[in-house]
């Protein structure tokens, strides 16, 4: 049975479980405190190309995005994203238990259109009960977004701009950051990201870590009395070097992205099999999640030997599907997978 319902199906790349292995029975001071960690953070920072900042490391992504929004922003603030972000759609309300309203703008291919932004922004503020309303503190993109898009350059720069004009701050959610760093169609750094964001975080759980974010501060007053806000939500972990190492390893010698690029390049390989067969594209992303619209009698006679998600509700004829692929996602794997799109249009 092949698998492609999501990028992390699996445990961690092996040199990651080496180094856990190797590093297992050191004994370190604990909550991120040890030397692998504080290794790890200054990998982090040179390869965002920040001289100033901080670096916090959690476990997971919904863990994350509810604890950075709620350090972040006062008690009477709320966030703006995506009507199809994941802290809107996937996050079974994580954001709003904080406290704080999640406020839905119009997605476009999973994007927030910076006019739109703006346009809402300027109307939000030129009302005279505003101050009756829950007050946008924060503006939550994801790259990529939860549809496999990416930001362009130029879209990230306009809504930081308008974010620095306002006041309000940004935040990336970079859960799959590595996917979109090594997508061809991607014109924005690494560098550039931590530029113009003033939180972001680098996603390790899906890209060859056991577990494992790590959150970038580019403005570090933003996040102040970070350790007791993270441990507030029971995200401070005690072992925390099991972070650090991972992160340590893989931000050494390139590996992060080179983990990354792999899953790409077999997303790309599925894109074209499908698109050949002659099955449409539902949504045309350039990184690791590829959507595509199928017969649901193909849909049947593949899921008999692949797994692969649902992208919303079984339609009458056809159906939206999501293929993911992985760090580990094999020649093999996407040639077997051929094999099956063509053993399944047959009638």
């Amino acid at each position: 049975m092949l698998h492609f319902d999501t990028d992390y199906m699996r445990g961690a790349h092996p040199e990651v479980m080496r180094r856990l292995q190797e590093t297992n029975l050191d004994q370190t001071t604990g909550y991120g405190t040890d030397p692998h960690t504080a290794h790890a953070r200054e990998l982090i920072l040179q390869a965002c190309g920040l001289q100033q900042g901080a670096v916090y490391f959690l476990a997971g992504g919904t863990q994350t995005n509810a604890t950075v929004i709620d350090s972040v922003l006062a008690r009477h603030e709320g966030v703006i994203g995506a009507e199809t972000a994941h802290i809107n759609v996937h996050e079974a309300g994580a954001v709003e238990a904080t406290g704080h309203k999640v406020i839905a703008l119009p997605a476009h291919n999973g994007k927030i259109d910076p006019a739109e932004l703006e346009a809402w922004l300027e109307s939000f503020f030129a009302d005279g009960t505003y101050e009756h309303m829950v007050i946008p503190g924060m503006v939550y993109i994801s790259q990529p977004t939860e549809l496999g898009t990416l930001y362009s350059l130029g879209e990230l720069e306009a809504i930081s701009r308008i974010c620095r004009s306002r006041g309000i701050v940004l935040y990336a959610d970079g859960a799959r950051l590595g996917y979109g760093l090594a997508s061809e169609a991607c014109d924005a750094t690494l560098e550039d990201l931590a530029r113009l964001a003033d939180v972001f975080y680098i996603g390790g759980t899906k890209v060859g870590a056991l577990f494992g974010e790590a959150v970038v501060v580019t403005r570090p007053e933003l996040f102040a009395h970070a350790v007791t806000n993270i441990k507030r939500r029971g995200a401070l972990m005690a072992k925390g070097r099991l972070l650090g190492v991972q992160f340590e390893t893989l931000f050494t010698d390139g590996l992060y992205l080179e983990l990354a690029a792999n899953a790409v390049d077999k997303a790309m390989q599925i894109k074209r099999i499908f698109t050949e067969a002659g099955y449409a594209l539902a949504i045309d992303s350039p990184t690791n999640q590829q959507f595509f619209v199928l017969p649901n009698a193909v849909m049947d006679r593949l899921h008999e030997h692949a797994t692969f998600e649902l992208w919303g509700p079984r339609g009458p004829k056809e159906t939206m599907v999501r293929f993911v692929t992985d760090w580990a996602t094999s020649q093999a794997d996407v040639d077997e997978l051929a094999r099956l799109v063509e053993l399944a249009a047959q009638p």
